[in-house]
């Protein structure tokens, strides 16, 4: 099958970054697929095998087809070494600007100087995430949407060093993903994480406020407006510590009051409810 990039770099192998290197390896790819331990990267590969044998299951692929992806995704826990030979080279790291930073300051010395470096971030400035990192106008943002197999959304996000070679090779494989690719600059929340994360913040103050049940808020949201999942039971799967954090980062770079998150949110994270991964948030799981 041929393709933009015929080799490909997953780095973090949790929820996100499984099922980016599932899409690639479906489309083509060979992927190596790593993480800091040889536990991590073993639950990642579990994730797209269970993933790809539901399909088998429900008669949407085949064996042979499952088989020939997983054929396709090799697993290590060394980073320099996964991203060496790589012509794109994904991050799917926690949201952490120094984590992700230094990871790109020190692969882009390792890596060939045509290697695409793409984040997987939601709302982290690119600038600072590829800061001090050679070879600017290789880097750019790749924002994909949990589930990635299923999710047609994919958020390009340029910044002002990215170039328009970068830009349309990097939109041409995203559309190789069977992906629908949309471009944004470079700014805090890009298009997607803004726009939803007021959303959910704004159905967490009417919960709070005893606008209507959870259910309710959701359901006025799926059947009114069209929207696949309501904002509570999105944020319940997104993670509510994973939402705290981007609206702390927004409230910060936006100055914007709509981004602040409600206390109902900060004493649920503080309680432990996280929503789905720990099976209580706005809804039980």
């Amino acid at each position: 099958m041929s393709n933009t990039y015929g080799t490909v770099a997953v780095l973090g192998a949790g929820t996100m970054g499984a099922g980016i290197a599932q899409v690639c390896a479906q489309a083509g790819s060979s992927v190596v697929l790593q993480d800091i331990t040889d536990e991590f990267v073993q639950k990642g590969l579990a994730r797209i095998r269970d993933f790809l044998q539901k399909g088998v299951d429900k008669g949407k692929t085949t064996a042979q087809q499952r088989d020939d992806v997983l054929s396709r995704i090799t697993t290590t826990t060394d980073r320099a070494g996964a991203s060496r030979n790589a012509q794109m080279v994904i991050e799917a790291v926690p949201e952490k600007l120094e984590l992700k930073n230094g990871l790109f300051r020190e692969l882009a010395g390792v890596v060939a100087p045509t290697c695409v470096l793409a984040s997987n971030t939601s709302s982290l400035s690119l600038a600072k995430v590829f800061a001090g990192v050679a070879g600017p106008e290789r880097c750019i943002g790749m924002h994909f949407f949990n589930p990635v197999p299923l999710m047609a959304l994919l958020e390009l996000v340029r910044t002002d060093a990215t170039s328009q070679a970068t830009i349309d090779a990097v939109t041409a494989y995203g559309k190789q993903l069977g992906k629908e690719p949309i471009l944004v600059k470079d700014s805090p929340g890009f298009a997607s994480s803004r726009l939803g994360v007021c959303l959910g913040l704004e159905a967490i103050r009417m919960l709070e406020s005893g606008v209507a049940s959870a259910e309710d808020i959701d359901k006025a949201m799926v059947l009114g407006y069209g929207h696949p999942m309501g904002p509570l039971k999105l944020t319940d799967l997104v993670g509510l510590d994973v939402r705290l954090a981007i609206a702390d980062y927004l409230t910060k770079e936006l100055d914007h009051p709509g981004f602040k998150a409600p206390e109902l949110m900060r004493r649920m994270v503080a309680d432990g409810k996280l929503g789905k991964k720990t099976g209580q948030g706005f809804y039980r799981w």
